[in-house]
């Protein structure tokens, strides 16, 4: 681990571990392995260890978007941990899962995002509720992630359960495989994708490697 060289730390509550303050570029330094990292204001947040459902819900997203990914050859997925900062001002965040378009992909420097995702995909447990569905939000809204109407904003389900996102053209999700304990996530990504178009990813990308 690299040598810190930390301010006074935040007043924190009697049983509290008192929080990390450093610099941004002293955060870039630290050489922290044991989970995931944000930088607010000078201070340090480490992420609790995610549970087996959060991680299930994560590569359900992960993988849906990949196939999608190959289909359309449009833009990268990246899922944690990696920073983006919305600004050169603001807070640094590692959200579960992003996806930059082609056009923005010049906002990727060696070591995170500088600007605003396409998508960003936040997988809510219990100890992140007011950091993700509060903080966050108003940071991303601020920020210039949005949808195709400019704004970041909440999204109910259309009927029947179904997510559609605005800003990925083709990615949408049933919301009662989030819930499922073993998902058949190659069948699920086989319907968002539709099994023409996945065949033809697979043939085009097998002829690709051949040659």
């Amino acid at each position: 681990m690299s040598a810190i060289e930390t301010t006074e730390p935040v007043q924190a509550t009697a049983g509290e571990p008192e929080p990390l303050r450093m610099t941004y570029e002293q955060w870039l330094a630290w050489e922290y392995s044991s989970g995931l990292t944000e930088w607010v204001d000078g201070e340090v947040i480490i992420m609790s260890p995610p549970s087996i459902a959060h991680q299930r819900v994560l590569q359900l997203f992960a993988f849906i978007l990949a196939m999608l990914q190959q289909v359309l050859g449009n833009g990268q997925l990246v899922v944690a941990p990696v920073a983006m900062r919305l600004n050169s001002s603001g807070p640094v965040r590692e959200p579960d899962v992003l996806y930059v378009m082609e056009e923005h992909l010049d906002r990727f420097s060696a070591r995170q995002l500088d600007g605003p995702a396409d998508l960003v995909v936040e997988v809510i447990s219990d100890d992140s509720v007011a950091r993700d569905r509060v903080d966050k939000f108003y940071e991303y809204q601020a920020g210039g992630v949005c949808d195709q109407d400019g704004r970041y904003q909440p999204v109910p389900p259309e009927v029947g359960g179904i997510y559609r996102s605005k800003v990925l053209p083709g990615f949408w999700l049933r919301e009662s495989w989030l819930w499922q304990e073993t998902p058949n996530t190659l069948a699920y990504a086989t319907e968002v994708v539709g099994v023409e178009r996945m065949l033809a990813a697979i043939q085009q990308n097998g002829i690709q490697e051949a040659s």
